[in-house]
C-alpha cells in the first residue's frame, strides 16, 4: 500500500525518469528496453490523467483526515480529463469538504458540476447528489428548492440506507414545517423502517418522534 501511495503521488516525476530510462536503454541497450519504459510511462501518463489521485483522497476521506483528503484533491490539475466516474465523486468530494468549511457556494457548485456528469456508471450517484444538494439548500435558508431537491434524491434512488433515511428525516422536518402533517408521518415512518445505526440518525429519529406524536390526524 505505501508503494501504491508513493506511485501515486510521485507520478508525473516517475514517468519522466521512466521516459528518460527510455531514451538511455535506446541509446546504450535495446529497443525491447526502451519500448517497455516508455509502455509503463504512457500507462502511467493515462493514470495521471484519468485517475489523478483520487484512490488515496477516498483513504484519506475513509481514515477522517479532511486535512490530508484535501491536500490529495489538489494534487489533480486537470479534473476535467478524469473518468467520468471518478471526475463525479471528485466534484462530490470537493462539496462535501467545503460543507465541511461552510463554504456554501463552493459546496453548491461542485456538486452541480457533478450532478451534469451523465454516464451509466455514475447513474446510482445522481440520487447521493441531489440530497446532498438538497442539504446545502437547507443550510442556505432554502426551504422549498431543498424540499424539491430532496425528493428528487429519493426518486431517483440513495443506494446508501443511513444516508435514505437521513434524507427522509430531513422531509419529514420540512413537511412538519409546512403543517402538511400526514406527509410527515409517512417520511418518518419510512426513516424509522430502514433502521438506521448511525448515531447521529438515531438521536434525530428519537428527537422527531416526539414532535410527531405530537401532530394532529
Amino acid at each position: 500500500m505505501k508503494f501504491l501511495r508513493f506511485y501515486i503521488l510521485y507520478r508525473l516525476q516517475i514517468i519522466i525518469i521512466l521516459v528518460a530510462l527510455g531514451v538511455l536503454s535506446h541509446i546504450y541497450l535495446d529497443l525491447v528496453t526502451a519500448w517497455l519504459c516508455y509502455s509503463f510511462a504512457i500507462i502511467s501518463l493515462v493514470l495521471y490523467f484519468m485517475m489523478g489521485t483520487m484512490r488515496i483522497v477516498q483513504e484519506a476521506v475513509t481514515d477522517g483526515d479532511v486535512e490530508k483528503a484535501q491536500l490529495y484533491l489538489n494534487k489533480i490539475r486537470f479534473p476535467r480529463l478524469l473518468f467520468k466516474p471518478i471526475r463525479s465523486g471528485y466534484y462530490m468530494l470537493q462539496s462535501n469538504l467545503s460543507m465541511a468549511t461552510n463554504d456554501l457556494d463552493k459546496a453548491e457548485a461542485n456538486i452541480r458540476k457533478s450532478l451534469k456528469i451523465k454516464s451509466k456508471i455514475t447513474g446510482d450517484m445522481e440520487g447521493s447528489n441531489l440530497m446532498q444538494l438538497g442539504f446545502i439548500e437547507l443550510k442556505k435558508g432554502n426551504t422549498k428548492q431543498a424540499r424539491l431537491h430532496l425528493m428528487e434524491a429519493v426518486k431517483a434512488g440513495i443506494p446508501d440506507k443511513e444516508s435514505l433515511a437521513a434524507a427522509y428525516l430531513q422531509l419529514c422536518s420540512i413537511e412538519g414545517q409546512r403543517m402538511q402533517y400526514k406527509m410527515s408521518k409517512q417520511y418518518f415512518k419510512k426513516a424509522k423502517d430502514l433502521k438506521p445505526k448511525n448515531e447521529e440518525i438515531i438521536s434525530q429519529l428519537k428527537s422527531l418522534e416526539k414532535q410527531v406524536n405530537r401532530m394532529p390526524g
